[in-house]
């Protein structure tokens, strides 16, 4: 099985599931696959997401959250959409590109209130423990791609 050449993956504001997924497919497969991920509305990059994707040694305090109407590239081989409204962006977007589309629907961790810091970090990290199981799965490091 081959990797994709271009992966985008679209959540609702580019602020939590997808810039950890694309920190993470980059981390995991580097310049071999490449990797975008933008939002159907705008949105900023959020704290909590980065303190935990930094707990595994990923960076995402340079992310800059983008919608779909700010890509550069819309060359993609797999877009992977990690929420209903970036999955309706996401067909919208294909009707005139040859492009794979998945729905990994995976939960939103902005939505829990609590006062309690660790109930909001371990929400977060639930997130990006199963978004990197995902990963790992839908992309396996022994995967190929011919250049």
């Amino acid at each position: 099985m081959e990797l994709p050449s271009a992966v985008l993956f679209a959540c609702t504001r580019n602020s939590i599931r997808s810039a950890m997924a694309e920190g993470m497919l980059k981390y995991l497969h580097g310049h071999k696959i490449y990797v975008d991920s933008a939002g159907a509305r705008e949105g900023e990059i959020d704290g909590f997401a980065i303190a935990v994707m930094d707990e595994i040694g990923i960076d995402l305090s340079r992310h800059r959250s983008k919608t779909f109407d700010d890509l550069e590239d819309s060359s993609f081989d797999l877009i992977i959409s990690l929420s209903p409204e970036a999955q309706h962006k996401a067909v919208d977007m294909t009707q005139w590109m040859a492009c794979e589309l998945e729905f990994w629907n995976t939960f939103d961790p902005s939505i829990i209130q609590s006062e309690d810091r660790e109930s909001v970090l371990d929400a977060y990290r639930k997130v990006r423990d199963e978004l990197m199981e995902r990963i790992k799965n839908r992309f396996p490091l022994h995967m190929t791609r011919d250049t």
